[in-house]
């Protein structure tokens, strides 16, 4: 069986959603399946039609990025990432860094 990690901020959707499971599945598309046959409704959180990965989720299967048709074998570690992001860069790149949050920014 595969152990999943789930991110607090995924499993706050779900109560009753344990942080760490144990699924049996052949690859990331079978181990989502399986959660929402648990879960229902996790599998339209985590993917889109087509079906692949949400653009806001990322899944990596033994510290290596996967895709739904990432195999899985016994002993496999997958974690369910989700996007982190926020704040205008002001088209710079510089984000919250022009000076906003850190006081010892410089500002152009």
């Amino acid at each position: 069986m595969a152990r999943l990690q789930i991110p607090r901020s995924l499993a706050a959707l779900f109560p009753g959603v344990p942080r760490q499971l144990e699924l049996a599945a052949g690859d990331v598309e079978g181990l989502i399946r399986a959660l929402d046959e648990r879960y229902p409704g996790m599998w339209d959180r985590l993917c889109e039609p087509g079906p692949r990965l949400r653009p806001h989720m990322k899944v990596f299967v033994d510290r290596g990025p996967a895709t739904l048709d990432t195999p899985l074998v016994e002993a496999s570690l997958v974690h369910i990432i989700p996007a982190v992001s926020g704040g205008d860069d002001g088209g710079d790149g510089l984000g919250a860094c022009r000076g906003g949050l850190n006081p010892r920014a410089r500002r152009r």
